[in-house]
């Protein structure tokens, strides 16, 4: 069995701990000619311009190697992140309509398991409420 459509999953179980984000760009298509004036990506379903979100995973659990991810988005402008905390270059962020696309990576020796993660858009977190502390309440 296979899972071809993206499954949706919510903020707070992908990202326990929160996130941050690092920094946005352009996703290029490279199937299309290096000569192309517009060689960015475009989403299949809407048209609209792919961008990739840099993500840095604060979960003290997250495997080796894991702690930065990408979370794409798609808009025809380019996404702004949230402001950084005061005096870090940390942008605490939260993804709204998040969906998680199972794959193939056969680009190791040993294909396994990925994951692709998408959202429609991305704002600051709510104030006073950080993920963990509200899944330790529930």
């Amino acid at each position: 069995m296979s899972v071809r459509t993206p499954i949706p999953v919510s903020f707070e179980d992908v990202f326990p701990h929160g996130a941050f984000a690092l920094d946005v760009s352009a996703i290029d298509d490279f199937d299309l000619p290096a000569d192309s004036p517009d060689r960015q990506a475009r989403d299949k379903h809407t048209g609209m311009r792919l961008w990739a979100v840099r993500v840095m995973d604060p979960d003290p659990d997250a495997r080796k190697g894991q702690a930065e991810v990408t979370v794409k988005i798609a808009a025809e402008v380019q996404p702004v992140p949230p402001e950084s905390l005061p005096g870090l270059p940390f942008r605490p962020v939260e993804f709204d309509g998040m969906t998680l696309t199972p794959y193939l990576d056969e680009r190791r020796s040993r294909p396994r398991v990925a994951y692709s993660l998408r959202a429609t858009g991305m704002r600051p977190p709510k104030t006073g409420v950080k993920p963990s502390a509200a899944k330790d309440a529930a």
